[in-house]
């Protein structure tokens, strides 16, 4: 099957300082392979290098070496273009234009006119939140809104693949939980979705795959259901109309306790004993079950290991 975007040992070096300029390795030997309709996340820290996976997968800049392909073609092939989205970090638009002005002036581009471009641009800023505010000049935006805008934006053409460069910045929760239901209808399209970010909570609710970069380099790529496959390591125990004395009956199976309201408690059970037994003790003793959950390792953790060993790499090499 044909890949929807694929690169090969990508590169890019930037010449740094003033007198004496040096080269600076911003993106190193980066190969990935997303499969169509997939929901790829890109994560790393500020400076790893995603912008500038972006802005290469887009041709704004060009690489030192390494090649990329979208849709089985090279970077830039002009029939390719057609067929992609792209929201920039840092979105920036004219700011004495109303965002429906904007957003025809985009349909245009792509062939839209008359009543189907009024028809799309009016549909797109529907499923993107923005109202009647939508004939205000983007100058009164917030940095929500405008995000909001450019997200339609991205989406004018239909695309078949979408690249998101940080799509949740600046949004409020309402707006994060719309942007993600509306990434999830897309993929459910069949849309290619590529996205960045360092909020690792929109990547475990939205990705099948995620890459993990640091220092511009790749340090770990797979399902997240593979990066999540740690054996568990406790319970949280959530109970309320617990009695305190319960607690020290216990004994060490409890690894940690704190009382989240009177009467609700959180224990950290280990996982000496089944957390069923200890379950029916509590619920014997009069005390109400809240949540049972399992404690391991969240993408987060695999995250900050991940980034820790690049940046101890980096320091031993140089």
């Amino acid at each position: 099957m044909q890949s929807a975007i694929r690169t090969e040992e990508l590169t890019k070096d930037y010449a740094v300082g003033f007198w004496r300029k040096r080269p600076h390795r911003a993106l190193d030997r980066l190969s990935i392979d997303v499969a169509p309709g997939e929901v790829f996340g890109f994560l790393g820290p500020n400076g790893a290098g995603k912008t500038t996976t972006l802005k290469l997968l887009m041709q704004l800049i060009f690489p030192t070496s390494g090649r990329a392909e979208i849709l089985g073609q090279p970077v830039g092939a002009v029939a390719v273009r057609r067929r992609l989205g792209y929201l920039p970090e840092n979105p920036y638009f004219y700011d004495y234009l109303t965002a429906e002005e904007l957003l025809g002036y985009f349909a245009s581009l792509f062939g839209y006119v008359g009543p189907e471009r009024r028809r799309r641009v009016s549909m797109l800023l529907d499923r993107v939140g923005i109202g009647a505010e939508r004939r205000m000049q983007l100058r009164k935006f917030s940095k929500g809104m405008l995000q909001r805008v450019g997200i339609a934006q991205a989406l004018i053409n239909d695309p078949e693949v979408v690249f998101l460069d940080e799509p949740m910045s600046g949004l409020d929760p309402v707006g994060r939980r719309e942007v993600r239901a509306l990434m999830l209808e897309l993929r459910d399209r069949g849309t290619t979705l590529f996205f960045s970010s360092h909020i690792l909570a929109d990547a475990e609710a939205l990705c099948s795959r995620v890459a993990i970069l640091a220092g511009g380099r790749l340090t770990a790529i797979g399902q997240l259901s593979e990066l999540l496959a740690f054996e568990i390591r406790g319970w949280e125990l959530v109970v309320a109309d617990l009695r305190p004395e319960l607690i020290d009956r216990l004994g060490d199976v409890v690894r940690h306790h704190a009382e989240i309201a009177p009467g609700r408690y959180a224990l950290e059970l280990t996982l000496a004993e089944p957390p069923e037994r200890l379950l029916a003790e509590v619920l014997g003793a009069g005390a109400r079950l809240v949540a049972l959950n399992p404690l391991r390792d969240t993408l987060e953790d695999v995250f900050m290991k991940h980034v820790a060993e690049a940046s101890s790499h980096r320091m031993t090499t140089e």
